[in-house]
C-alpha cells in the first residue's frame, strides 16, 4: 500500500513540477509571493520619491512662502509670532525632507547597485548630502521660530533682524544644496539609461535636469538677479522626477529587467 501511495506521489510530482521562482515572464510564479523582489523595491522607491515630493511642497513652497518676507524683517517676525503653528509645520515639514531623501537615496542604491556599484553609490552619497543641507535648514528654521517667541535670544534684543537672518540662511542652505541635488539626478538617471530598466528618454530628461540643477547653484552664487534662468533650469528636472515617481510607482521596471534580474541569479546559483 505504500509503495502504491509513494508511487502515486511520485508520478504526480513529475506531471506537475514545483514551479520555480521565476517563470518565463521573469516574474515570480509562486503561489501568493506577490511581485518580483525588484518590483518591490521599485515601488518603495516611487512612495519614498512620493513622499520627499510631498514634504517638499509643504515645507518649501507653501509654509516658507507663507511665513518668510524677503526684505521685510518685521513682517517675517509677525507670521511667525502669530503663525506658530504653521511656523512648526513648516520646520516637521524639512524633517520629512531629510528622513524622506536619506531612506530614498538609500532605497535608490538597492534598486540599482547590481548595474553599476560606483553610479548607484554615488546617488547614495549625493543624496545623503542634500539631506544633510536640509537638516541644516530645518534648524536655522526652528531657532528662528524660538527668537520670535522670545527676544532675549537675539543679539541686543533684535528679534526681527535675527529670525530674517536665520530664514536667509536656511534659503541659502536650500540654494547650495541645489549642487548636491543636481549631483544626485545625474547619475541616478544615467543608471536609467544604462539599465534599460525604464525609458531612455526618462533617463535623459533626469540627467539634464540634474545638469540644470548643477548649473542654477552656480547661477545663483554669481549672478543672484538672474534667478529666473536658475528657477528655468530645473522644470526640466521637475517632469523627469514626476516622470520617474510615475513611472516606479505604477510600473517598477520593465519585464525584461525582470528577467535579466531571475537569469543572473540563476548564473550565479549554477
Amino acid at each position: 500500500m505504500e509503495e502504491v501511495i509513494l508511487s502515486t506521489l511520485t508520478s504526480e510530482s513529475q506531471a506537475h513540477p514545483t514551479p520555480t521562482r521565476y517563470g518565463s515572464s521573469g516574474a515570480s510564479s509562486t503561489a501568493g509571493r506577490g511581485a518580483h523582489p525588484l518590483v518591490r523595491t521599485a515601488r518603495t522607491t516611487g512612495l519614498l520619491y512620493l513622499a520627499l515630493v510631498v514634504a517638499g511642497v509643504i515645507g518649501f513652497m507653501l509654509v516658507r512662502t507663507s511665513l518668510f518676507v524677503p526684505g521685510d524683517a518685521t513682517a517675517t517676525l509677525a507670521n511667525l509670532v502669530e503663525r506658530q503653528g504653521l511656523a512648526r509645520i513648516g520646520v516637521a515639514a524639512e524633517l520629512g525632507i531629510v528622513l524622506s531623501q536619506a531612506l530614498l537615496a538609500l532605497w535608490f542604491y538597492r534598486l540599482f547597485r547590481s548595474v553599476d556599484g560606483f553610479a548607484a553609490g554615488a546617488v547614495a552619497g549625493f543624496g545623503l548630502v542634500n539631506a544633510v543641507a536640509v537638516l541644516g535648514s530645518s534648524a536655522f528654521l526652528a531657532t528662528a521660530l524660538q527668537v520670535a517667541l522670545d527676544a532675549a535670544l537675539a543679539p541686543a534684543g533684535a528679534a526681527a533682524a535675527t529670525a530674517q537672518l536665520l530664514y536667509t540662511v536656511s534659503s541659502n542652505l536650500w540654494a547650495a544644496g541645489n549642487l548636491f541635488f543636481g549631483l544626485w539626478l545625474i547619475p541616478m538617471g544615467w543608471l536609467v539609461v544604462r539599465s534599460g530598466w525604464m525609458p531612455r528618454a526618462l533617463g535623459w530628461v533626469v540627467t539634464a535636469g540634474g545638469a540644470g540643477y548643477v548649473l542654477s547653484a552656480f547661477i545663483g552664487a554669481l549672478a543672484p538677479g538672474a534667478g529666473v534662468v536658475g528657477e528655468g533650469l530645473g522644470y526640466l528636472a521637475v517632469v523627469g522626477e514626476f516622470w520617474m515617481i510615475g513611472y516606479l510607482l505604477f510600473i517598477g521596471v520593465r519585464p525584461s529587467a525582470v528577467r535579466q534580474t531571475a537569469a543572473s541569479t540563476a548564473e550565479l546559483g549554477s
